[in-house]
């Protein structure tokens, strides 16, 4: 007979296994060699099961292998472990396998955790893209808005699944909001379409009405309703992409047509205006020699003669004009002057009302004079210091209608 700690083989050649309580159960039977040979072999077996719990006990820490799959192997083993035809510490292998269970257990609950906690984050995840969606839902920004309700929906895609019910009420609620902004989208480019379409007839009409106009000479009138042409335009709004370009070049070619042709004219005009405003500088420069006036007649005479060559030479540029005329008005101004007071000179009905006045008051101060001497001799002078105040008056204006009587020669 041959034995070991774990089992030994007797006499027949049967083969048992050992167990720690000391109880022993029949696991084979060896005919074929020595009874350490049959011990040698049925440890091999127990080796075989030792190396296959040794492997899944890695598995189960260094492998994402599921908990259920795992309590699978682990019951496989556990009953090849109960029933296994190997010498060995048995209970050895099933307290292991007992931890085992205990640790994908732990691992279970850990997963569980983790899950709960990713699902959790998962759903705030989604919430808050539910959340963002439904703002961008009412947003104008068309083109920002949908590429980051586009971006929403990659980000989405990311996430893991939630439980169906939740996962789906937040889906209805993130896509109820892509829909409406789309909706709305689509409603904004359409009356935007009928819009530009509008726009395209009425800048039709200003492109035909300005073509029309390209050619006038009319050129205050025509480049006055240019303006009103322009701020018609830019009231009118954009067309289409297609439409604007091709119509801002018609309009704006049909300007560019007119107002060349009046800068052209405008310039022929200038240039014959700035000759005629050096003739008359030339011509205010002659009236200007006419001052002071000497010789009224000699300076009426000149001024008229100046006068008709200023009238046939035409006009001069606009800003100069208000100079070189007020040069000429001076002068005439001047003579006009000269004319008043010679005519206020010889009138003989101005003289003589000037001379009577004149006469009425020296009769008065004279009176006057002596009505004061008088007063004085007499001592009453209160009376005096009052004619006295009268005198004075009237002599004022004595003074006064000499200096007027001779401005008659008088």
């Amino acid at each position: 007979m041959s034995s070991d700690p774990w089992g030994r083989v007797d006499e027949t050649g049967t083969v048992y296994v050992r167990s720690a309580d000391g109880s022993e159960r029949v696991v084979g039977s060896w005919q074929a060699g020595s009874p350490d040979e049959a011990l040698a072999y049925f440890k091999r077996k127990y080796d075989g099961l030792v190396v296959e719990i040794g492997l899944l006990e890695r598995r189960v820490q260094t492998t994402d292998l599921s908990a259920k799959d795992a309590m699978t192997a682990i019951e496989h083993l556990r009953a090849q472990v109960t029933e296994a035809h190997a010498i060995g510490d048995l209970d050895a292998l099933a307290k292991r396998l007992d931890k085992l269970v205990e640790s994908v257990e732990s691992q279970r609950e850990k997963r569980k955790a983790q899950k709960a906690k990713q699902s959790d984050e998962a759903r705030h995840a989604k919430e808050a893209l539910v959340t963002e969606a439904e703002e961008l839902a009412q947003s104008e920004q068309w083109r920002a808005a949908g590429e980051r309700l586009r971006a929403l929906v990659d980000t989405w895609k990311g996430l893991p699944r939630l439980d169906r019910k939740t996962d789906d009420e937040l889906w209805h609620r993130f896509s109820h909001a892509r829909s409406a902004f789309s909706k709305r989208r689509k409603a904004h480019f359409a009356s935007l379409d009928a819009q530009r379409e509008e726009a395209r007839k009425a800048k039709e009409q200003l492109v035909a009405e300005a073509e029309a106009l390209s050619n006038s000479t009319d050129w205050g009138a025509t480049a006055a309703r240019y303006r009103e042409l322009m701020a018609d335009w830019k009231a009118a709004g954009r067309a289409q992409r297609e439409h604007e370009d091709d119509l801002w070049n018609r309009f704006r070619g049909a300007q560019d047509v007119f107002f060349a042709a009046r800068s052209s004219v405008f310039a022929e005009r200038d240039a014959e205006q700035g000759e005629n405003l050096k003739l008359k500088e030339e011509l205010a420069g002659e009236a200007e020699k006419l001052l002071p006036i000497q010789d009224l007649k000699a300076a009426r005479a000149g001024f008229r003669s100046i006068n008709e060559r200023w009238e046939a030479i035409g006009h001069v540029p606009r800003d100069a004009r208000p100079k070189v005329e007020g040069r000429m008005q001076a002068v005439e101004r001047a003579i006009q002057e000269a004319e008043e007071a010679e005519w206020r000179r010889t009138n003989p009905e101005a003289r003589a009302r000037a001379a009577g006045l004149t006469g009425q008051l020296q009769a008065a101060v004279d009176k006057l004079k002596g009505q004061v001497e008088q007063a004085r001799s007499q001592g009453n002078n209160a009376k005096a210091d009052k004619l006295q105040r009268e005198l004075d008056g009237r002599q004022a204006l004595l003074d006064s209608a000499l200096k007027g009587l001779e401005e008659f020669g008088g």
